[in-house]
């Protein structure tokens, strides 16, 4: 996903004054907060029977591109061991199967979401709307310099708002996009000045990965749980800084495939390592397109086939046991002229899912603000990216949730195998959350 860079009374309702507590959290860095216990690495999800579909990327804006020079490859593992429980943790399955009997349907549809929320000054109203439509992850948003212990105590007031199933928390999982270089959400105190991709991707793979450890680390320590990176995008060495989404700002790790792959794999792996997931992003990559779909409409990619090179990172990362993958929002007319990649169920049913196996959760870019998509109304969005196979929603404005959890849930009551795809969907993203520790099962 691509975050953007930033250029040099009434008397309260109920649900309102519910909020509050999040709001002074958010307002008032020296609160108090209790740490919520973090818990280690991702597991692939249940083995589910996928239906063809599409997913769209990640909300992220232009990136820094990285010119970086070939290494050995690192061995990535997606997942980390590091429980925290004394108890022998319970099997995924039997776990995520009792949250999800006992969640309401409104519970399940808001599984399917992540909203933003700004990272330095969160808006009450939008706080509100999240929970009241019982959405299971949010994406810290912007840019804060607050620092770790202070981030940490406004994603505990966050977590402390999340939804019960049976007495027990839903875990909130809490994602964000530090890439480095000018794709970096969260900084000062206690959090490092991560460089661009492209400076990353000069270092050896080992110095990478010990790297990113210590970056994980950091994140763990502000309570977040998830990193919308590695960016897996070649852009090719002739098309440089012309790439506005990706080489324009550096994000990539270098110019040719062997490089990206090497070096997004040693990302993701010092992540791994730390307990703290990544997301391959943005599939089937956006290095051969000139227009970035945060701020245009009708990006086309004429030369990316199913078979390019250019999907080697992914394939790669995906061996590796990536957790999370983010489809991109715009067209491949050499793999489905007929739809963007995140409603494309070529892109994601066939290519991502049975091509290449890939078990794990499928969330898309920015669906909430991305110029790529405003043709589309919010319930449209929703329903294509699901329809097409993918799972998680990333809307960085919370206001169009509303309208599209109401389309999903209509859908749901006169369609079974949409019903049945949904069902998976958050089969999927409670595995993800089981391994990372969020959900209590004993």
């Amino acid at each position: 996903m691509t975050t953007r860079v930033r250029r040099p009374g009434r008397r309260r309702s109920p649900s309102l004054r519910t909020m509050t507590p999040l709001i002074i959290l958010a307002l008032t860095a020296a609160a108090c907060g209790q740490s919520a216990t973090q818990g280690g690495p991702a597991v692939s999800p249940r083995p589910l029977a996928t239906s063809p579909g599409t997913e769209s990327p990640g909300t992220a804006g232009p990136l820094p591109s990285g010119t970086a020079t070939t290494a050995a490859s690192a061995t990535p593992g997606a997942t980390s061991s590091a429980a925290t429980s004394t108890a022998p943790p319970a099997p995924a399955a039997s776990c995520t199967d009792r949250y999800f009997s006992g969640m309401t349907p409104a519970q399940r549809v808001g599984q399917l979401f992540m909203g933003g929320v700004s990272a330095a000054h969160p808006d009450e109203a939008q706080l509100r709307t999240l929970r009241d439509h019982h959405v299971g992850s949010i994406m810290l948003t912007g840019r804060s310099s607050a620092g770790t212990t202070v981030t940490r105590r406004l994603v505990d007031g966050f977590r402390g708002q999340a939804d019960q199933v049976a007495g027990k928390r839903v875990g909130l999982m809490v994602a964000t996009d530090q890439e480095g270089g000018r794709v970096q959400v969260l900084s000062g105190p206690g959090f490092s000045a991560i460089p661009s991709g492209l400076t990353q991707g000069s270092w050896p793979v080992t110095t990478l990965r010990t790297r990113a450890a210590g970056w994980a680390e950091q994140l763990k320590a502000a309570g977040v749980d998830l990193d919308l990176a590695p960016v897996a995008d070649v852009v090719p060495a002739g098309l440089g800084t012309r790439n506005a989404p990706i080489g324009s700002f550096d994000r990539e790790y270098g110019h040719t495939a062997g490089t990206v792959t090497s070096h997004s794999n040693a990302f993701a792996a010092g992540f791994a390592q730390s307990g703290v997931m990544t997301t391959l992003k943005h599939f089937p990559g956006l290095g051969q397109v000139i227009g970035n779909t945060d701020v245009s409409a009708n990006v086309v990619d004429s030369v990316t086939t199913a078979g390019s090179s250019g999907l080697m990172p992914f394939r790669a990362g995906i061996r590796a046991g990536s957790p999370f993958v983010m489809v991109s929002s715009a067209t491949y007319t050499k793999i489905d002229s007929k739809h963007l990649a995140a409603f494309s169920p070529t892109v994601i049913g066939q290519l991502l899912r049975r091509d290449m196996g890939f078990k794990g959760v499928v969330i898309s870019d920015d669906l909430g603000n991305a110029v790529a998509v405003r043709s589309f109304t919010p319930a449209q969005r929703a329903l294509n990216f699901l329809s097409a196979g993918g799972d998680m929603i990333l809307t960085v404005r919370p206001s169009t949730v509303p309208a599209m959890a109401q389309a999903i849930r209509t859908r749901m009551q006169q369609d079974a195998s949409f019903r049945a795809k949904v069902d998976d969907s958050v089969h999927r993203i409670l595995a993800a959350k089981h391994g990372a520790g969020l959900l209590v099962c004993r």
